[in-house]
This record gives structure tokens, sequence and C-alpha cells, in this order.
């Protein structure tokens, strides 16, 4: 096919924030994960679909629950509300845990 650019699950943004390598990263609807840390305003690649372990929010998630980006917070959270659906948990946590992980949805929404 002639006008395939690429696959899409690793696709470079122009960072909104500085971000570290790991970091959730939200550009207008499009989450993805960054692949290195760079400054605001440069280049970086970022991982819009797979499993990664991300920050969460102080809740307990439950296998399979849809989880949201809260880009205020920059973490994850199961309140729907204005934060963006990035995926679904792939494990069950606990409140106290400080991660989650996450399949992501590679969707925007």
């Amino acid at each position: 096919m002639k006008n395939f650019v690429q696959p899409g699950d690793t696709v470079t943004v122009v960072a909104p924030v500085a971000v570290n390598s790991g970091d959730g990263l939200l550009v207008g609807t499009l989450f993805g994960v960054a692949l290195s840390s760079v400054a605001i305003s440069t280049n970086v690649e970022i991982i819009t679909e797979g499993v990664v372990d991300l920050p969460k929010a102080a809740v307990a998630v439950t296998q399979g629950a849809k989880v949201y980006w809260d880009n205020t917070a920059r973490n994850v959270t199961t309140t729907a509300g204005a934060n963006t659906l990035i995926g679904c948990a792939i494990v069950a946590v606990a409140v106290g845990d400080g991660t989650v992980r996450v399949r992501l949805n590679g969707v925007v929404t």
C-alpha cells in the first residue's frame, strides 16, 4: 500500500511538559508513554499500545477495570469524569499500591 506511513504503536509527538522515560503523556486526546526523557516542547517517541506499569491514584483497581489518565495529577485513576480513557488494568491492585499494570488501548477518545 503506497499510503502506509507506520504501524502507529510508537509515534513522535511534541512534549507539552517535560517528561522522563516511562512517564505517561497526554497530547490532546492521544495518550502514550515516553520512551526517553525530554524537555518541554521537544520531540519524544511514545508508545500507544502494549502493557506498562504506571503510577496510580490512591484507589483500588480491579483486574479488567477501565482506567483513565488524570492529567492534573499525572497518574492513573478509575474515575472517568474529565479524565482520558487509556486502557484497562491487567492485574488487581490495592489502594496503597503505587502503580498499576495497564494494557494501553491505543485509541483516541
